[in-house]
């Protein structure tokens, strides 16, 4: 009978019905996306959230402020809420022979880059930002001395203000360590910034009135080539309320690099 020769022939020495193997066809699985060394490298070279310092690992970052004296660079770190670091505390005393002097005159030159101390200022920048926290001198303007020494710590911020007329002098330096977020150059224009620098300085008795009047008319002459050279060295020019929002976005942007890194 047909039917029961195939079922013999289906059958194997034990009886029973052979079965058939499927093939199954081999799956090549591809490498998931984010793991290719293409987006590898993507990931590697993405910018921070720093807008003009090249990524490096740091607990916080720097925002130097600049400006003419005069300027409100005080009044936006102190308005901006985040931990401030007086560059102004950094001068040299005035009994040091290297201090620049007004040509033609005897005046000290307090507006002269040389009569500030930078690798001083850049050191305590870059402790802040490795350790967050530091010890600052205490700079008395009247004596042109420092007078002692504070403690500056800055708790969990990620970000903090370094606020004084020679602050765009280390914009390359701060740059170069990975600690810089951002640079700004406050200004108000020439005979604003005259008369407000004046009065501030009668007021706190900086200097004598003659040195003040002196200095208030060669600073206001000379405002326009002080903020071009700024600018020139690396920070960007604006008001005070560009100021304060371009400080408020790189602080939340600094909290959220935090988050992550610490998620």
């Amino acid at each position: 009978m047909p039917a029961l020769a195939l079922t013999v022939a289906l059958r194997g020495r034990g009886g029973a019905p052979r079965s058939r193997k499927r093939c199954v066809p081999r799956v090549r699985h591809r490498p998931r996306p984010e793991t290719t060394p293409r987006v590898r490298r993507a990931h590697r070279h993405a910018p921070d959230w720093s807008p003009v310092s090249s990524p490096l690992p740091s607990p916080a970052r720097v925002v130097l402020l600049c400006g003419p004296s005069g300027s409100g660079k005080s009044m936006v770190a102190a308005r901006c809420g985040l931990p401030v670091l007086r560059l102004d505390d950094f001068y040299k005393e005035g009994d040091d022979p290297t201090l620049p002097l007004v040509a033609g005159s005897s005046d000290i030159d307090w507006d002269h880059p040389d009569s500030w101390d930078a690798d001083a200022a850049v050191e305590a920048i870059t402790r802040l930002c490795t350790t967050g926290s530091t010890t600052v001198p205490v700079y008395d303007l009247a004596l042109s001395a420092r007078t002692g020494e504070r403690p500056l710590h800055l708790g969990r911020s990620p970000l903090f203000v370094a606020e004084g007329i020679f602050a765009a002098e280390i914009v390359e330096r701060c740059r170069e360590l990975g600690v810089l977020a951002d640079a700004l150059c406050l200004s108000r224009g020439p005979v604003t910034t005259f008369r407000r620098r004046f009065l501030r300085d009668l007021k706190e008795g900086r200097k004598s009135v003659p040195f003040l009047l002196r200095r208030g008319w060669r600073l206001m002459r000379a405002e326009r080539s002080i903020v071009a050279r700024q600018v020139a060295l690396g920070a960007h020019p604006c008001g005070r309320d560009e100021a304060l929002g371009r400080l408020a976005a790189a602080a939340a942007a600094g909290r959220q690099t935090r988050t992550r890194t610490t998620a």
